[in-house]
């Protein structure tokens, strides 16, 4: 719901618990006035009224205020945006015009000197409010470019608390998603990525506390960038005491988008929301948000997949996956998918990518035999593409080695023997298209993972009038194939990877199924990943393998089984082991695994998470919640002589209700659950458990 005020310069946008507040002052500042529990107009009416603090020659009344803080004038804060044309840089706008339409807000500005029309967008969704620009050229056809140098999408004003605390999510290759906390001090503290994707360093959202705030308790407030290339959220502790989030595509100020005139830029969602449950409280609303408004067919589960990659690596043929394929057919897989190595002449990661058409000696009959096969044993069929990436050897850059991305005169860097196409271009997407269409089309694949290698090191563009665009118009050209692709071959999911976790935001699950979380598939790293990746994103895209034991990917580690599923349960369940080496006990076990997981596979993937315990302690539990239905995974990482696990206190259950226990059959009390917790009855190093309740 959008209120306007009476003077129709103030406006509140509100959802069921939240509101955002919002006032123009009659020199045309844009200032902001809330953003929490839900007020009504007269509460924004007496914000408005309230004076701001008197200007000094050092200091601004604008800075640590304004909605989207702007280069140039009477502020000193980082701009959201800078604008240079005709050799003047800055702006200075007036107000034009609000238009409301349902639950989105619209606010126009101009700037006279650049002829630029500037759009603010809000966009209410339950209680996450979508914010981005619009940035359009509006002048003669003989007026100057426009250079866009900074185009943020939305600046965040905090309320005065004292000790503002910061959450994010850092990491590294294999190390994924890893929540660290620290206090905002004064200046600017900038997390991004400089790589041209969303990068296993820092995923783009942020959570920020003041009060001491709880996983289930407290002021949460939080932001999310829906942004797939590179990219940058700027926390600022203001000298006044006042915290302000800006962010937006684009890691620097060197530039992103030339406009000529009639030309527009919109930039990427970046989304916030606000929420009095804590940090569990802020993530389950984050959760509810992209199953409902994000995600493609959220209410729809994903099925479980095997993963031929950890079994064959390089060295596949088409009489090894059907074996493989037999063997997960029998305990219950649902989705077959060939990795890496089906493709060219594709026998180590030094040859190949880009030609994306069968290895006629490894499937002389193309895919469709062997996607024939699996569809006969009741699964699906899926492939493994990196089209974004060339090997130099390859039929494609031996053909056109000016698509990639370089610099003349400069090496060509390669990272695993590849370097990246210039997607940018429109040739090099045309050529895409082809391919993949193509290839979807001869044979009946229902799955694509679509990985992404390496980052960008030589983003140049020769020939080109303003290289720099490149930053920008891969990612939308990345966006558009995919789109393109999906909307000729629709029964086709696709997974988003990046060497694992490199590719995860709110851009990009917008348009795939589900993500790769990580190519760390040990089950005790994989909780820690897993319980960052959560404070954002939920179950339903959260893909988790079941490999071998000890890990061959990685770090050697022995563990069962048992605490191996139950680590996987947690997300989209898949299996990557090599299978021939499984005993017939083990496949026995798996398969019972697997028949367990699509009992309560709705509960988990589409239920409300809670956090238990985390990680960190040596016993950690996560519960899921839907409907009558609650599932609880708990992990004991190792005892001490003597020690008893603690018990594990539930959430989100009626204390008032009883509740069966699905494998013993044994009554709780709510109330009990609740106050007092479950008895795990874990034991020793790496155990695991799963309980099942249905409230009765």
């Amino acid at each position: 719901m959008i209120e306007v005020g009476e003077n129709g310069r103030t406006w509140l946008l509100s959802g069921l618990t939240s509101s955002y507040a919002l006032r123009l002052t009659d020199d045309d500042e844009l200032l902001h006035l809330h953003w929490g529990p839900r007020i009504a107009p007269a509460d924004a009416e007496a914000l408005a009224a309230e004076p701001l603090p008197a200007e000094r020659s050092f200091e601004s009344r604008l800075d640590g205020r304004e909605e989207y803080p702007v280069e140039g004038g009477r502020r000193f804060v980082s701009p959201a945006l800078s604008v240079r044309g005709a050799g003047v840089r800055g702006s200075e706008w007036r107000f034009s015009e609000a238009v409301i339409d349902g639950d989105e807000l619209r606010l126009r500005f101009a700037d006279d000197v650049h002829q630029l029309g500037v759009e603010l967008v809000y966009r209410t969704r339950g209680v996450v409010i979508e914010r981005f620009a619009v940035l359009r050229h509006e002048g003669p056809a003989d007026a100057p470019e426009l250079e866009l140098l900074r185009a943020d999408s939305a600046t965040w004003t905090l309320p005065s608390r004292e000790h503002w605390r910061l959450s994010q999510l850092h990491g590294r290759w294999a190390a994924e998603s890893r929540l660290v906390r620290s206090e905002i001090t004064y200046g600017e503290k900038v997390i991004g990525s400089r790589r041209g994707h969303t990068g296993h360093q820092h995923l783009p959202w942020v959570a920020l506390d003041a009060e001491g705030a709880t996983e289930e308790r407290g002021d949460v407030y939080s932001c999310a960038l829906a942004w797939s290339g590179s990219w940058r959220i700027g926390v600022s502790g203001l000298p006044d005491g006042s915290v302000q989030i800006t962010g937006g595509s684009g890691h620097d100020d060197s530039g992103q988008a030339l406009l000529a005139p009639g030309e527009e830029l919109v930039t990427p969602v970046f989304a916030g929301l606000w929420s009095d449950g804590g940090f569990g409280g802020a993530s389950r609303a984050w959760h509810a948000y992209q199953r409902e408004h994000v995600i493609p067919d959220a209410d729809v589960t994903r099925p479980v997949l095997y993963n031929s990659w950890e079994a064959t690596r390089f060295d596949i043929s088409e009489e090894q996956q059907r074996a493989l394929a037999g063997r997960a057919a029998a305990m219950g897989v649902e989705l077959f998918v060939v990795d890496d190595a089906w493709f060219g002449q594709r026998v180590s990661d030094r040859a190949g990518l880009g030609d994306w058409t069968p290895n006629p000696d490894r499937f002389p009959g193309g895919l469709k035999p062997l996607a024939d096969d699996v569809h006969a044993l009741g699964m699906r069929f899926g492939i493994w593409v990196e089209p974004e990436m060339v090997n130099p050897d390859s039929d494609l850059y031996r053909a056109h080695p000016d698509w990639v991305q370089h610099h003349p005169g400069r090496k060509r860097t390669e990272f695993r023997n590849q370097l990246v196409l210039n997607l940018a271009r429109e040739d090099v997407q045309e050529y895409l298209w082809e391919r993949l269409d193509a290839l979807l089309a001869s044979a009946p694949i229902d799955y694509v993972k679509w990985d992404f290698n390496r980052c960008f090191t030589d983003a140049g563009w020769p020939g080109e009038r303003y290289p720099q665009r490149i930053w920008n118009a891969h990612v939308h050209a990345l966006y558009g194939l995919v789109d393109r692709l999906r909307a000729a071959h629709p029964s086709v999911a696709f997974e988003s990877c990046s060497g694992g976790g490199g590719r995860t935001d709110l851009g990009i699950l917008s348009r795939t199924d589900q993500v790769w979380t990580s190519d760390n598939t040990d089950p005790l790293d994989r909780l820690t990943i897993q319980h960052g990746f959560s404070q954002l994103h939920p179950a339903r895209v959260m893909a988790a393998w079941v490999t071998d034991s000890p890990n061959t990917q990685l770090n050697g580690r022995v563990s069962s089984l048992r605490f191996r599923f139950v680590s996987a349960l947690a997300g989209v369940l898949g299996i990557g082991g090599d299978l021939t080496q499984w005993s017939a006990s083990e496949l026995a076990e798996a398969g019972e695994w697997v028949d367990l997981y699509k009992e309560i596979r709705p509960v988990v993937q589409l239920g409300d998470l809670y956090r238990l315990r985390p990680p960190s302690d040596a016993l950690s539990a996560v519960q899921y919640v839907h409907g009558d239905e609650t599932v609880v995974l708990a992990w004991l990482r190792a005892q001490s002589y003597g020690e008893q696990p603690p018990r594990v206190r539930l959430r989100g259950l009626d204390p008032a209700a009883t509740y069966v226990c699905r494998s013993t059959g044994v009554v709780h009390r709510g109330a009990v659950l609740l106050h007092h917790g479950l008895r795990t009855g874990l034991r020793g190093d790496l155990d695991a458990a799963v309980f099942r309740f249905r409230r009765v």
